[in-house]
């Protein structure tokens, strides 16, 4: 089998299909899914793009949170995960509007700081927004509300979580940055 195949079975594996998998738990899928698109977001994000990173990011975020619906076997439409999207940042809004304007000064202004800085808080802010959404969409399967208390704690201590192990896989994130810049 040569490396593009084996690269599209992973992908199909581990993103396209990975709510059939029958050899790790829902939870181990969810996991697997917000791992991947928080370090596929962090290496995006240290491309020099400044301030159009919001612009790229969401929408990779919201396919995030529709592999986490399907994992979930929730029957979530495009439109309900941007609203899902929408009140996360509506519950975290100024904070990340802070972090992506720095994000973007740090690109246009301090280029050099920018991997450094970048990846922590990318890698941070996508696996908050993928663990909130996760906790988010079994509450849904359940029946059971969230409130934006609940989402605003659960997302703060998925931040600093995130952003502790972006800063702990920082080369490996810059590693396969480079692979996006060719």
């Amino acid at each position: 089998m040569d490396l593009i195949e084996k690269a599209k079975n992973k992908i199909k594996q581990n993103i396209l299909d990975i709510e059939h998998r029958t050899d790790i738990t829902n939870d181990e899928k969810a996991e697997l899914i917000i791992k991947l698109f928080s370090g596929t977001c962090a290496a995006i994000a240290i491309q020099p793009i400044p301030f159009a990173d919001f612009f790229v990011l969401t929408p990779i975020q919201a396919y995030m949170g529709a592999r986490l619906a399907a994992i979930r076997g929730s029957n979530t439409s495009e439109s309900e995960i941007k609203t899902i999207l929408k009140e996360i940042a509506s519950v975290i809004g100024l904070g990340l509007l802070a972090q992506q304007l720095a994000i973007g000064a740090y690109k246009t202004f301090i280029p050099f700081l920018g991997a450094i800085t970048t990846i922590p808080i990318v890698f941070g802010l996508t696996y908050a927004i993928g663990k909130t959404m996760d906790s988010y969409l079994i509450k849904k399967s359940k029946g059971v509300p969230i409130s934006k208390e609940e989402m605003k704690e659960l997302f703060d201590e998925m931040l600093k979580k995130g952003k502790k192990e972006g800063k702990e896989n920082k080369e490996s994130i810059k590693n396969n940055a480079k692979y996006l810049s060719k």
